[in-house]
């Protein structure tokens, strides 16, 4: 489990498992933690307020950032209205998790 990555690869891109904190002093990908059941995340705090998607849309926007891709690229696929959401960032699959490997380590 020590390997595990709260990420996986897919034909056109990454999914990203996340946790996230609205309404937070700023917006930064923290760390990767883990679920109850121990399965891996990405915590990442936003200072958008969750309505209107506001929230999955500043998330989608962090994440489009830190790995260089536009936002277009980024969107919240499922959990939308949950704290925990499932991210799908299209691009090189390789290149993508070597970035998410850099960014948080």
């Amino acid at each position: 489990m020590a390997n595990e990555r709260p990420w996986k690869l897919q034909a056109d891109g990454v999914l990203i498992t996340v946790r996230l904190t609205p309404k937070s002093s700023k917006d930064q990908i923290e760390k990767i933690g883990a679920q109850s059941d121990g399965r891996p995340l990405v915590l990442a705090r936003v200072r958008a307020v969750p309505e209107k998607g506001a929230a999955n849309k500043a998330v989608a926007a962090l994440f489009a950032k830190a790995l260089s891709v536009p936002k277009s690229s980024t969107e919240v696929i499922a959990g939308s209205t949950a704290r925990i959401k499932t991210l799908r960032v299209l691009g090189e699959p390789q290149d993508l998790a070597k970035r998410l490997e850099d960014h948080l380590s």
